[in-house]
């Protein structure tokens, strides 16, 4: 069974000490002022399915993750993802997980984006590790309030003239309890697999995705100048997987967002935040 924050209290007190460290996200506010926490990117994508699987016509997929809500993350990098979301259009929205740092109520901060954040396909949802630790239910509870379809280890297929595309999301790799058989159960013939991190690909169990979305890395979310991160995720493969388009033999790729929000404290460096668009054919 998952085990809950309260069974974390070393972590719980960790969290409560930096949260009063950092004002209740007055020194985010400063770093965002400064431009440490980056300006929303758009990272762009184009994946191509094999020629049995023709789409009507190319379907582009938003994909926005590691919100964290809270103390560490300006409310001013959501107005920007919205702002980019404006430009970009997707046909479809996916948002993999970690919507807050330190307590579930920080959700409301992503209220008036979750309402806002709209896709003619409809918007859809897995939870992350933050997730889980903080309390999954109220956070889960405000997708749903917002008209967001949050996927806990199933499928979905999208509305017409996509009908033989599934966004199949799994439960959090290792703070959920992932199933990756119930995550492809009836899911069509192209299937976008939908984690918070890479290590989603270590819960299959011969199971075929088209394109792997996933974030959880932040990219670093401190990296050197050419990209390469100063820290590296713990998991088998989010190590390995730090960020980028990476081929997975016998699927298709897996595309490792840096996500949106800081983690931790309230800075990034060479890892903005960003928003990633995949085009579909």
């Amino acid at each position: 069974m998952t085990k809950n924050k309260h069974q974390r209290p070393i972590r719980h007190a960790t969290e409560r000490v930096l949260n009063a460290l950092l004002l209740g996200g007055a020194v985010a506010g400063l770093s965002y002022r400064l431009g440490g926490q980056g300006r929303v990117r758009v990272a762009r994508h184009a994946v191509a399915l094999a020629p049995d699987k023709r789409l009507a016509r190319p379907l582009r997929i938003g994909f926005a993750s590691d919100f964290h809500a809270g103390p560490t993350t300006d409310g001013r990098l959501f107005d920007d993802l919205l702002a980019r979301l404006a430009q970009e259009r997707p046909d479809v929205l996916l948002l993999g997980g970690d919507y807050v740092s330190f307590d579930a109520g920080n959700i409301a901060a992503l209220g008036d984006f979750l309402r806002r954040a709209r896709a003619p396909l409809g918007t859809y949802a897995v939870l992350g590790n933050h997730d889980v630790w903080n309390g999954r239910v109220p956070i889960e509870a405000a997708l749903r309030d917002a008209g967001v379809t949050v996927l806990v280890n199933r499928s979905v297929a999208l509305p017409a003239p996509f009908g033989q595309v599934s966004v199949c999301g799994i439960d959090d790799p290792w703070t959920g309890e992932p199933s990756a058989r119930a995550t492809f159960e009836g899911a069509g013939d192209v299937r976008i697999y939908l984690m918070h991190s890479p290590d989603g690909l270590w819960r299959l169990d011969r199971q075929h995705f088209d394109v792997g979305l996933a974030g959880h890395t932040h990219g670093g979310q401190i990296a050197l100048q050419n990209g390469a991160p100063l820290f590296r995720p713990s998991g088998p493969v989010s190590r390995d997987y730090c960020y980028g388009r990476f081929d997975i033999p016998g699927n298709g790729p897996l595309l490792v967002s840096r996500g949106v929000g800081c983690a931790g404290i309230p800075l990034r460096l060479n890892a903005d935040p960003e928003l990633l668009v995949c085009t579909l054919s």
